[in-house]
């Protein structure tokens, strides 16, 4: 059984739905990554990840390769 840790990222750069895009399909091709979503207008980034695998610091360099910054959110 895997055991998954969501992590709430946010991101004030999201001006367009392909950013949306850009940032889910980085993200949901990353292994460990079970599950990526974006919602354009908030800003929010919700990633279901194996904390074994990806770390905070691996997801938000995924948001940077994508051409975004983000922060990780307590909520």
């Amino acid at each position: 059984m895997k055991t998954l840790t969501k992590t709430i990222l946010r991101s004030d750069e999201l001006n367009c739905p392909s950013c949306v895009n850009n940032i889910e399909s980085n993200l949901n091709s990353m292994e460990g990554i079970e599950k990526a979503t974006v919602k354009f207008n908030s800003g929010k980034i919700e990633v279901d990840h194996n904390p074994e695998l990806v770390t905070e610091d691996d997801l938000l360099a995924a948001v940077q390769q994508s051409g975004y910054s983000a922060t990780v959110s307590p909520f």
